[in-house]
């Protein structure tokens, strides 16, 4: 039953998980590796799938499937959970939260570039601008405003954060030819991907993990970040009556994690990072004006 009241506060929900999780991120590298956080953030996020579609009495439906949508499990689940929250966390391990997050939100543009060859999609003058001005973003953040230098604070960590968004944004051109339920298809995803990422662990790493702030904000991740803010998200667009309102929310979510990364992990924010911050979000949203403006008329159609 669409409803937008109902399908703004799922989508406010969504935002504020959203908006916590760099935060989350930072406190649990520092007690774990990208690959124990990973692991433990993807045990976390089966665990609370799982118990969605159990209550909502939907869990014949992981049996139920065809061979090529369990195939596609395994390929999606090679994707994500384990490639690209491998080089997020990559990233945030190498970077301040203030610089890997708002990098990452440039694979929205990322997307669009990719649709051209993969999914027959028109480039348009719109998106063109929109690159120029999103990534004068991520070279001022990158740079830490010595622009003209051209001298990245961490090299390696900016290449963690640009890939994440090329995965992030091949997950998605895959997922239009996925017909299963989204919470369904999420966890036979992240089911399928967690054999390999337990094999990275026991290759790189360790399976001791001591009680503290590094395990429980892994926790919290896989809880929130992975799980119920995508369950949140895909509740709101389901409810929805005009979805450009509710996908709109989605520009507070850099701005308000800013304010935890302050006050929580005491970074001092750059004045680099808010000038790269307003031009990334001001490039997307030249980005996004037409579609908007096309899902409005739909909606009012």
């Amino acid at each position: 039953m669409k409803n937008q009241t109902h399908a703004m506060l799922f989508g406010l929900g969504a935002v504020l998980l959203w908006s916590t999780v760099a935060t989350a991120f930072k406190l649990s590298l520092r007690e774990l590796s990208p690959v124990q956080m990973l692991l433990v953030a993807c045990l976390a996020s089966i665990a609370v799938m799982a118990g969605v579609v159990v209550i909502q009495g939907r869990w014949r439906q992981l049996f139920s499937l065809s061979r090529r949508q369990y195939l596609l499990s395994l390929l999606m689940g090679l994707i994500n959970p384990g490639l690209y929250y491998f080089l997020l966390f990559g990233a945030f391990d190498r970077l301040p939260a203030q610089e890997a997050q708002p990098l990452n939100y440039t694979w929205a543009l990322v997307l669009a570039y990719l649709s051209v060859p993969f999914l027959g999609q028109r480039l348009r003058s719109a998106d063109v601008l929109a690159g120029l001005v999103c990534y004068s973003g991520v070279v001022v953040i990158a740079t830490r405003g010595e622009v003209l230098s051209l001298s990245f604070s961490n090299p390696v960590g900016v290449a963690f954060a640009l890939g994440s968004t090329l995965v992030w944004a091949a997950y998605w051109i895959i997922a239009t030819r996925d017909t299963r339920d989204p919470v369904i298809g999420l966890l036979l995803n992240f089911v399928c991907g967690l054999p390999f990422i337990l094999v990275a662990c026991a290759l790189t790493d360790d399976f001791e993990f001591t009680p503290g702030t590094g395990l429980f904000s892994a926790i919290y991740v896989g809880v929130f970040e992975m799980g119920l803010a995508f369950v949140l998200w895909s509740y709101a667009m389901k409810r929805a009556e005009n979805t450009a309102r509710v996908s709109n929310l989605i520009f507070i979510s850099p701005f308000l994690s800013l304010v935890f990364i302050s006050w929580i992990l005491g970074e001092v924010i750059l004045e680099s990072t808010y000038v790269g911050l307003v031009l990334i979000v001001t490039g997307l949203w030249i980005q996004q004006r037409k579609v908007r403006g096309k899902m409005t008329e739909a909606a009012a159609s």
